[in-house]
């Protein structure tokens, strides 16, 4: 990867240590990095850590260094601005396009990728305020990564957290790297990921162990071959990649909506969002508590959509007309049982979705959900020989990359 130059903006949050960490990744890489730290930036780190790990100076003030110019000329330079962590305050004043330091100055100046790193408090990460200027702030082009959910500052837990600089730098790697035209160029490609979560009360849900992480790779992967990417988000434990158009759902039935809204134009839909099966069949407006007679409480649940069987079926009624994917992949977490093998129970969901190809994948007992690697065999409908692929997530994405790509090109030649 040839070196560019990133500029590095730290926004007065405790989590400016982490922002530390991400600094030397992007050196490490071969990258030319400028700091550029709010006033409340330096109350948590100071800057003579940042310009000892970047190896330039350090200002906040427009008024410093006027001679070059350097609330523009950063921003004219920069291949990539990523903002670590954005505070509501750095993310209101840049969406109400102020300008009245060194970092929002910069914003303003850039025409390269901009990121956003949120890291706040739950509350104030889900403030109308606050969803507002993210909802601005996209529709403007930056991207604004979702913030992890895990242990803030204090004793507070929940959505908030900064992710971890490796899973940053990963997130926005691919828009440091040369462009070209790769496989999937002038293609779009809808990737969902995630677990969906299906209310019972105020307070539970019901949903599953997925991370979201292979999704993730598969979008990472998707951009990195030149694809336009709608990633279609669920509950994710890790960033969304810089340069995904992004839209969420937290449910089986809002996930069902986003995706047939997504698919509509795409060249191919990728599946992997670990969708609920069921969900309960009344949602309790107040927290279900326990009975003094210790009875136990009956959960009713009812069937959610088929979002992928019902994507292919109505593929299949709509024709060219309804502009569907004509290559649809779906995923299957499998286990064995006393019936049938992982791979079984796979081949007979394959007929019955009706999907082109279905990745089948072991869970449980440490495999498959929460961890860093994978392992799969990618079924097809034509009866095309089983592919395998192992390793880490990206390095199994990078495999179903180069399938869809080649299916997509084949696609292309049988037509002409």
């Amino acid at each position: 990867m040839a070196a560019k130059r990133v500029v590095l903006g730290v926004s007065g949050g405790i989590a400016a240590y982490k922002a530390a960490s991400l600094l030397r990744l992007f050196k490490e890489a071969g990258h030319h990095v400028d700091v550029i730290p709010t006033r409340n930036a330096l109350k948590f780190v100071g800057a003579p850590t940042w310009e000892a790990l970047s190896g330039n100076p350090v200002s906040t003030e427009v008024f410093e260094a006027v001679d070059t110019v350097n609330h523009v000329r950063l921003g004219q330079q920069a291949d990539l601005v990523i903002v670590a962590p954005a505070t509501a305050d750095l993310m209101a004043r840049a969406a109400a396009g102020l300008a009245d330091d060194l970092l929002t100055g910069t914003l303003l100046a850039t025409a390269a990728p901009v990121v956003l790193a949120p890291a706040m408090h739950t509350e104030m990460w889900e403030n109308p305020a606050t969803v507002a200027n993210v909802a601005t702030l996209r529709a403007r082009g930056i991207t604004v990564i979702e913030p992890a959910s895990g242990r803030l500052t204090g004793k507070d837990s929940g959505p908030g957290r900064l992710p971890e600089p490796a899973e940053l730098f990963a997130a926005v790697a691919h828009l440091l790297e040369p462009a070209g035209p790769g496989p999937l160029a002038g293609r779009t490609v809808v990737v969902s990921a995630g677990g969906t979560r299906e209310p019972l009360d105020p307070v539970r849900y019901l949903g599953n162990r997925s991370s979201g992480r292979q999704g993730v790779a598969v979008a990472r992967a998707a951009l990195a071959a030149g694809a336009t990417v709608r990633l279609v988000a669920a509950h994710l434990e890790v960033p969304v990649p810089g340069g995904v158009e992004l839209s969420t759902a937290s449910t089986a039935i809002e996930l069902d909506a986003a995706v047939q809204r997504a698919a509509i134009g795409a060249d191919a839909l990728v599946m992997t969002a670990a969708v609920a099966d069921f969900r309960p069949a009344e949602y309790v407006e107040s927290k279900i508590k326990k009975s003094d007679d210790r009875a136990d409480p009956v959960i009713t649940l009812v069937r959610n959509p088929d979002i992928l069987a019902t994507l292919v079926s109505r593929r299949a009624e709509l024709g060219d007309r309804g502009g569907l994917p004509g290559l649809i992949v779906g995923f299957a977490a499998e286990t064995g049982d006393a019936e049938a093998g992982v791979l079984e129970h796979g081949a007979a969901k394959l007929a019955r979705k009706g999907c082109e190809l279905l990745v089948v994948n072991q869970v449980g007992g440490g495999l498959g959900f929460g961890v860093e690697v994978n392992s799969v065999t990618v079924l097809a409908a034509d009866g095309a020989a089983p592919v395998t692929a192992a390793g880490t997530k990206d390095e199994v994405a990078q495999v179903l990359i180069s399938m869809i790509a080649s299916r997509l090109d084949a696609d292309v030649h049988r037509n002409r």
